[in-house]
């Protein structure tokens, strides 16, 4: 090989992998396409598991994912190499923590965060993180993780500087140096995305804090400092959003059809979890869309915040959550016409579908009907292979959802043959 052909070969090498890292913003390519990458419920760090890279590096190769997503839990802070500093509940007093063990800390919680995120720093993917309610239990607040995250390259996260939570800035320090972002408190904040032209905002992706423990009883909500800042995101940016959260919301039961529970067993339905409990649910195939599956009780907040009713109001057009690690749908609110999707584990440490079956989420934006993303799981399987890892503790999936619609493949673009062999179908059908 000449030195200019390896030249340019290493010159390649180190262009980012993410089409809007080149670039320097989120923004959707010439191709008229936007994608990002969903990692749910890592709950592996401090010690990551091989299989979860392979998965991460691989869907990364396949997608080349203009954004990757961390939906909160990457940490699985009830570890027991976190016991000296757990922290079951965030407003239970603790003993100040001695310098040595704080440094010990986030030392050792910072060498699982760069294992986690080494696939995306080495392919220069932008990445954002929120928080769930297990990632604090390891002692460092969500404030004290947020600094951590932040330290990598790739990282998109921010926190306001400013008295007022809607005042943007420059992302100038990172590799989307012209992106602008609108902070709010860590894990929470807006990122616009531009046209092709890099004129005009499309739509943003809003991250949100949604809590972790209420004292009442179950799971939180997002802060006021959070809801606020969602209301006023229209004064600063078009009301269009796909909201990224942990938690998802009693909403997403709006999707599913409730069952006798005379009928329970016979249809494969899930009871309820808490609220809801006592009443039994299966996919409503009339409103999610192929290959999805109900594998536990969503588990949502006990008391509704308004977060639904709020988003619906500044123009949301879709909401993606993790925290049940058997769940894998993606389906339309009725009453708002809001894409609800659930998101299941990407980690293999903790509970979830089978290793073959973890995987991650595309969502792929076309700028002709940018607020109607075509969603796709990733799994370990289909994507990677065998699992190495034997440590993943797997639950039976109770029920799927069943269509005879075709199943979508946002990897695969369809081949001459495939193109005419369908319109020989549709050309029979009519």
């Amino acid at each position: 090989m000449s030195d200019s052909a390896q030249s340019e070969v290493t010159a390649n090498a180190e262009l980012p992998l993410s089409i809007s890292a080149r670039l320097g913003r989120l923004q959707f390519h010439l191709s008229g396409k936007f994608r990002v990458l969903q990692c749910a419920d890592v709950q592996d760090v401090p010690k990551v598991s091989s299989d979860t890279i392979r998965l991460i590096e691989s869907a990364c190769s396949a997608v080349r994912p203009d954004l990757v997503v961390f939906t909160g839990n990457q940490i699985a802070g009830y570890e027991k190499v976190f016991s000296s500093t757990f922290t079951r509940r965030r407003w239970q007093k603790s003993e100040n923590m001695p310098d040595c063990d704080r440094k010990q800390l986030l030392q050792q919680v910072k060498n699982g965060i760069s294992r986690l995120v080494e696939p995306l720093e080495k392919r220069k993917i932008p990445w954002v993180v929120t928080y769930g309610n297990h990632d604090f239990q390891c002692g460092l607040s969500n404030e004290e993780l947020d600094s951590l995250y932040r330290e990598f390259s790739c990282c998109m996260n921010r926190v306001s500087n400013y008295t007022s939570s809607s005042s943007a800035m420059q992302s100038t320090n990172c590799i989307l140096h012209k992106q602008i972002i609108l902070p709010c408190e860590p894990g929470t904040f807006a990122l616009p995305v531009m046209d092709e032209s890099q004129e005009n905002v499309v739509f943003s992706i809003v991250l949100i804090d949604s809590g972790d423990y209420s004292q009442s009883g179950g799971y939180g909500q997002p802060s006021k400092k959070a809801l606020n800042f969602v209301e006023k995101l229209p004064d600063s940016l078009p009301p269009r959003f796909c909201v990224f959260q942990h938690f998802p919301l009693q909403q997403y039961y709006r999707v599913l059809r409730e069952v006798s529970k005379d009928s329970a067993a016979q249809e494969s339905a899930i009871e309820g979890y808490r609220t809801f409990s006592g009443r039994y649910y299966a996919l409503d195939e009339n409103r999610v869309l192929p290959d999805g599956y109900l594998g536990e009780g969503i588990s949502c907040p006990d008391v509704d915040s308004g977060e639904f009713a709020l988003l619906a109001k500044v123009g949301a057009f879709a909401v993606v959550a993790g925290h049940d690690h058997l769940n894998a749908f993606a389906g339309k609110e009725p009453e708002k016409n809001m894409l609800l999707i659930a998101t299941p584990t990407c980690g293999f440490s903790s509970y979830g579908p089978e290793p073959a079956k973890r995987g991650v989420r595309l969502l792929e934006f076309d700028i002709r009907h940018p607020f109607e993303p075509r969603t796709q799981m990733l799994e370990f399987g289909n994507l990677v292979g065998k699992p190495s890892t034997k440590k993943a503790y797997t639950y039976g999936l109770t029920a799927e959802s069943e269509h005879d619609l075709p199943e979508v493949d946002l990897l695969r673009k369809p081949s001459l043959l495939t193109k005419l062999i369908r319109r020989w179908r549709q050309h029979q059908t009519h």
